[in-house]
């Protein structure tokens, strides 16, 4: 929390000092947008519930056939872990497009759980899509975790806007991701720890110190990134530290074992055959999600591949890193090439 409330102080100071007096936000980005270069940032304009909300997105490579924007997870995170990526997609010719969800990162954040709703988060991905002149010829959506849920949910409405969809390490069901946690996943620690975390949890002793003491070691550096976590890659630090917790409770609920919050009973595992457009799902050996069932949506899906990341968790572009991008690299030259 200190992190970002240092972080919101400077980066307000910084644009302070950036922006004349006399001009409005909007219209402060629109003058860079119309000429001036500015490291590929743009600052789309989107309306929800009435209103409007600066969302910040930035563009890496300039490739028009291939267009790859990125939903991050959480739900609250932020652009910042798929960082990696600019050490692989580039190179490759590949474009691809970091963006930072309504509520989260640099864009506006409205401090209204009334909008932190998915049928809402789809319609703001859609308005991104038009904005940034994404089309059927070009438009690739990557959706990890929570971002996962929501390029599904996307597609299962949007799809005649998509050239191909990437589900990264996310399953079709959250009942079904809920009862791996319970039925694999805690089986595999300690059931002393176990009753430990369920007591914690009972008694919605979320923020005692003693919680994240046990979860780290036990859940999250064998689930959720395989490093020590004093070793974890400071894109993902930088991150999490960011994390909007208002979004994240509401929407997945104060446990880090399983899911609840309105997220807990979305299931499109019976809709998936719906989805016509190639679709590569990724699944890793030591994810939070099973990659057992993500293999059988890869089979679901009309036009389905399966990456399966042997050595990777739930952050297999970091701890599996070659079989994730080889993988996606692979997928995204074929179809672009219409193979």
């Amino acid at each position: 929390m200190k992190y970002s409330f240092w972080f919101t102080l400077l980066t307000l100071a910084a644009f302070a000092c950036q922006q004349p007096s006399g001009v409005s936000t909007a219209d402060y980005f629109a003058r860079q947008d119309s000429g001036m270069q500015t490291g590929n940032v743009k600052v789309v304009e989107i309306e929800s519930m009435g209103k409007k909300f600066n969302i910040w997105t930035k563009r890496f490579g300039n490739n028009p056939k291939t267009k790859i924007l990125l939903l991050n997870g959480g739900p609250g995170g932020t652009h910042e872990y798929f960082e990696c990526f600019e050490n692989f997609l580039p190179q490759e010719g590949i474009e691809f497009i970091y963006y930072d969800q309504l509520g989260c990162g640099l864009s506006d954040n409205p401090n209204d759980t009334a909008y932190w709703d998915l049928p809402r988060f789809v319609e703001e991905v859609e308005q991104v899509r038009t904005a940034l002149g994404l089309s059927k010829d070009n438009f690739y959506l990557l959706g990890h975790s929570w971002g996962g849920i929501l390029a599904m949910q996307y597609a299962l409405k949007y799809q005649q806007n998509l050239r191909a969809l990437v589900i990264s390490n996310m399953m079709s069901s959250c009942p079904d991701y809920g009862k791996y946690a319970d039925e694999v996943l805690a089986k595999q620690m300690d059931p002393a720890l176990v009753d430990t975390i369920n007591a914690m949890e009972a008694r919605g002793a979320y923020t005692d110190p003693g919680y994240m003491q046990i979860l780290i070691p036990n859940y999250y550096e064998k689930h959720i990134l395989r490093l020590p976590s004093a070793q974890w890659p400071e894109p993902v630090n930088r991150s999490f530290a960011k994390m909007n917790q208002s979004l994240y409770v509401t929407m997945q609920g104060p446990s880090e074992f399983g899911i609840a919050g309105r997220l807990s009973n979305w299931d499109v595992s019976k809709r998936l055959p719906e989805i016509g457009v190639p679709t590569l799902v990724i699944g890793a050996q030591h994810d939070t999600m099973d990659p057992e069932h993500m293999k059988w949506m890869s089979t679901q899906v009309k036009n389905g591949t399966f990456l399966y990341c042997e050595n990777g968790s739930h952050m297999a572009m970091y701890d599996d890193q070659q079989t994730y991008f080889k993988g996606l690299i692979d997928f995204v030259k074929k179809t672009s090439a219409g193979k």
